[in-house]
């Protein structure tokens, strides 16, 4: 860990201030917004903007890239971030602000597929795992230190909005400096929608309601923290928490993952997840309850995303996994365009509680489609002792192809080698 540590530092320290500046701008649109008066409607609309911008952003970059190279592509989008952060305050119309959200999505996309191809270029087969990790634990951290920003200005004002557009601008140095070579960039063509699901019908459906999940929960928090009537300071601590819990359950997960049927692992953290949004509906008017809820449904709910795609990974030739990716982060793509939009609808039926309803709602349902498919197939996972697993990898649920296909990579490289245990399961779904 110390040696990835000591090589990458400057990039990961790089994309540790981008996830500053993502996180901060992330929690002020919904304090901001709701100053401006904007509806929970145009809210959630401008929330959904962003992951459709991602979305695209992920399938475009990458041409973009082998056409005119990666500083170049890294540079202009990074320019497009920092304009879009400083017009946010200049122009407070939900018409624009969704334009904004979609240059913006677009944009961090493309930065994060360009510093993860440095990243993916800076490790090895030895140190791949270990890189993923830092990377995940960076991006967590970003967020959650992101959020005591929150509190240094007034959010009607201007200086909110400047803080991440410096951070964004700083961010380049660091990784612009130590990226001297660009790494060659492929695109893997993707594994068709209907081939995805007849390969692995849980994981299919699992991304999509990730997304659902993951899009409103990134999105909305700050929003339903306004309309509930928290304090600034309060709206940072349980945006905060959300993204603590990511943090320190991503690691447990993964050790139990490679030791037991993941699909337990996934209908255990779908239905603490789906109890975690009951309590936060129910009780949801104590602060207290609502931070541990929200540290409970961050811990649930960011794990799932490498769990499915480990449990995908099960039923997957070595050599389809990287092809299968891609098709994984458009069905989580499509759902995170949703999530927001439908949440918003819900919290305009319900109120503030309407969030914490939708959350446990949909990972109620994760966890009942879960178990349902239990008892449609087998499970790929053997007791014997001397079967050894190390396909989890840790990936955050706002990976991009880059970082997925490192994390195929580094399962198609460590995956055992015994003929028993190669291959896909070729039981039917």
């Amino acid at each position: 860990m110390l040696k990835v540590l000591g090589s990458a530092w400057a990039l990961l320290f790089g994309m540790m201030l981008l996830m500053v500046g993502n996180g901060l701008q992330g929690s002020l649109i919904g304090i901001r917004g709701a100053i401006e008066d904007f509806s929970t409607a145009e809210l959630s609309i401008i929330t959904s903007g962003y992951f459709a911008g991602f979305l695209f952003g992920s399938r475009i970059t990458p041409l973009l890239i082998q056409k005119v190279g990666h500083v170049r592509v890294f540079a202009a989008l990074g320019s497009f971030i920092s304009a879009v952060l400083i017009l946010y305050p200049t122009i407070t119309e939900p018409w624009a602000w969704i334009i904004l959200r979609v240059i913006f999505g677009f944009s961090f996309s493309g930065v994060y597929v360009t510093a993860e191809s440095w990243l993916n270029n800076a490790s090895d087969n030895e140190n791949r795992g270990k890189a993923l990790s830092l990377y995940v634990m960076v991006q967590m951290l970003g967020i959650v230190l992101s959020q005591a920003l929150l509190n240094v200005a007034d959010p009607a004002g201007f200086v909110l909005f400047v803080i991440p557009s410096v951070l964004v601008s700083l961010s380049f140095a660091p990784i612009l400096l130590t990226a001297s070579k660009s790494p060659s960039f492929e695109t893997t063509k993707p594994m068709s929608l209907k081939e995805i699901y007849k390969v692995s019908p849980l994981g299919f459906v699992g991304m999509f309601l990730l997304g659902v999940i993951f899009s409103a929960q990134f999105g909305m928090a700050s929003i339903y923290g306004t309309q509930a009537g928290l304090s600034v300071a309060e709206i940072s601590a349980f945006v905060s928490a959300i993204f603590l819990g990511g943090m320190l359950l991503q690691f447990p997960f993964g050790w139990l993952s490679d030791r037991m049927d993941r699909r337990i692992l996934i209908l255990s953290a779908a239905i603490g997840g789906g109890i975690a949004g009951a309590v936060g509906w129910v009780l949801g008017g104590y602060f207290e309850v609502v931070l541990v809820a929200g540290f409970i449904m961050g811990g649930m709910s960011n794990p799932l995303y490498a769990l499915i795609v480990a449990y995908t990974n099960d039923y997957l030739d070595i050599d389809d996994m990287a092809a299968a990716s891609g098709g994984l982060i458009f069905v989580n793509g499509l759902g995170a365009i949703m999530g927001p939009v439908v949440t918003g609808w819900v919290m305009g039926l319900m109120g503030p509680g309407g969030f914490w309803a939708y959350l446990g709602f949909f990972m109620f349902a994760m966890a009942a489609y879960a178990a349902y498919r239990m008892t449609q197939r087998p499970s790929a996972y053997r007791e014997e002792e001397d079967y050894e697993s190390v396909s989890y990898a840790p990936i955050s649920p706002i990976a991009t192809p880059v970082a997925m296909e490192a994390a195929q990579e580094y399962y198609a490289e460590n995956v055992d080698t015994d003929e028993s245990n190669e291959g896909a399961i070729d039981d039917e779904p």
